[in-house]
């Protein structure tokens, strides 16, 4: 039987064998968390003691904030988004930046938001340069909110969003600032302090936990000064955060996979590294356009754009073949429209309707990009390449 190729870690991650070990564990921990016997206690444990691992991993030293686990990342960046819009009345602040490249967790809130009056100023990426100078222009006292990825989600490119935040609490020290790090925790070195980011979105299944779990990191100036509520409510738990059972297995297995990825964190970047460089060289050589970000990228996400053949087309051949990969967001892969992030970045709609996004996770090797390269050496042979 021929061996799947597996190179969509963007969009998940097979569970690591840390994690497989604590699921099996957790199903002796069947508690609920928030009873008060001895059974609870043990699962209520287990949740502290991930939560604990994560904000080390974090670099988030004691009181400096809270970590609230969700159902997935797009709760926890709903819950900084909407919760801090929605804390209080605000007359003025009514402001909101953000990129013209988010994932649609961000995008789609904001959009929600737009509607009830507050303004949204989408700043460019293009070539995956976060505009600073379009940050500075944008600043008045009607900030109230800047949310940007750290990591794009298609691309691969590092914003720059300490700098980003930087300049925008110099002035406006009271705005909000959230990152959305789903795609860069534990796969670039950074901290929230380091990014002077109020609000921080992880989640546990791009990083070889479960689906199902997510986490929002939260400072402890948001929680004293209550500039974020709820929305989720209920039992009160998570400190009222977010209410409803916690899911202690997906919890365990997130802190156990962070724990597991924090011992060989600097070994994985290098085999990013290792493996981007090797696909870039392989894969330009068929004629493929290597989409690389002008200034700091993660070597985890790689996009490219094929020649004149749409991106659908060829996952599917890709797929036949046990190859796969992905034409961009998992959670925009239904959609019909070309994605706005590569048009953002200076793709043009048909440049951006035959791009693929190879993501590697530390299991992939050098044989498997081989693989990919052989794989794409048929479709460029054998599918037919759209009339201009």
């Amino acid at each position: 039987m021929k061996r799947e190729i597996y190179l969509d870690n963007s969009a998940t991650t097979p569970l690591s064998e840390a994690s497989r070990k604590k699921i099996y564990e957790m199903t002796e921990i069947y508690g609920n968390p928030s009873s008060l016997h001895s059974i609870g206690q043990s699962a209520e444990k287990t949740v502290a003691e991930a939560r604990k691992i994560i904000l080390s991993a974090l670099g988030v030293r004691a009181r400096e904030g809270e970590l609230i686990f969700t159902s997935c990342g797009t709760e926890a960046t709903a819950l900084a988004i909407l919760g801090s819009a929605h804390a209080k009345q605000r007359r003025e602040a009514l402001r909101i930046l953000t990129s013209d490249s988010e994932h649609p967790s961000v995008k789609k809130n904001l959009e929600a938001l737009e509607k009830e009056g507050f303004e949204i100023v989408r700043i460019p990426t293009k070539s995956g340069i976060l505009d600073l100078d379009a940050i500075e222009a944008s600043l008045d006292k009607k900030i109230f909110l800047a949310s940007f990825m750290l990591v794009n989600n298609e691309t691969g490119a590092v914003y720059k969003v300490g700098e980003a935040f930087s300049r925008i609490k110099s002035k406006y020290p009271e705005a909000i600032t959230h990152c959305d790090a789903v795609q860069g925790f534990m796969k670039i070195p950074f901290t929230p302090a380091g990014l002077k980011a109020d609000l921080v979105t992880v989640s546990g299944h791009k990083l070889h936990a479960p689906k199902g779990v997510g986490a929002l990191y939260i400072s402890a100036d948001m929680i004293k000064k209550k500039k974020i509520s709820p929305f989720l409510l209920g039992g009160g738990q998570e400190g009222g955060m977010r209410s409803g059972t916690e899911n202690t297995i997906g919890i365990a297995a997130f802190g156990a996979s962070v724990a597991d990825i924090s011992e060989r964190a600097h070994k994985c970047r290098e085999r990013f590294a290792e493996l981007y460089s090797y696909a870039s060289e392989r894969i330009s050589s068929l004629g493929i356009k290597i989409n690389r970000p002008s200034g700091e990228y993660a070597s985890h996400i790689l996009n490219v754009t094929l020649p004149n053949i749409k991106s659908e087309t060829v996952l599917h051949f890709l797929s036949a073949d046990g190859v796969f990969v992905s034409s961009g967001s998992a959670c925009s892969s239904h959609s019909s429209t070309p994605s706005g992030t590569l048009i953002s970045f200076g793709l043009t709609p048909a440049q951006a309707d035959c791009s693929l996004r190879i993501s590697f996770s530390e299991y992939n090797t050098k044989e498997d990009v081989d693989a990919l390269y052989e794989s794409l050496k048929s479709a460029l042979a054998r599918l037919v390449r759209i009339k201009r």
